[in-house]
C-alpha cells in the first residue's frame, strides 16, 4: 500500500519559488499563466499489515507531526492500494 502526500502552502502565504517560476515561464513565453504555487509530494511506502483507514490515519499523523509545517501548509493524502 502507498500514500500519496501533496503539501502546499495555505492561501494568502506568499511563495517566492512560485513567483519564479511564473516569471521564468512568462520568460519562455508560456504567457497563459496567472499565478504559480510550488509545492511538495511525499509518496510513502507503508507495510500491508494496515487497513485503509488505519493507513490514512497514521499518514496524517506523520504530516502533523513532522511532513507538514501546519502552520503555513495544508496537505492532502491519497491512498494507494
Amino acid at each position: 500500500m502507498k500514500a500519496v502526500v501533496n503539501i502546499y502552502l495555505k492561501e494568502g502565504v506568499l511563495d517566492p519559488q512560485g513567483k519564479a517560476v511564473h516569471h521564468a515561464l512568462h520568460s519562455l513565453g508560456f504567457r497563459n499563466t496567472e499565478d504559480v504555487r510550488v509545492g511538495k509530494q511525499i509518496v510513502l511506502n507503508l507495510k500491508g499489515e494496515m487497513d485503509e483507514k488505519e493507513a490514512r490515519k497514521e499518514v496524517e499523523d506523520m504530516c502533523e507531526k513532522l511532513l507538514a509545517n501546519t502552520v503555513i501548509e495544508d496537505y492532502t493524502i491519497e491512498i494507494v492500494k
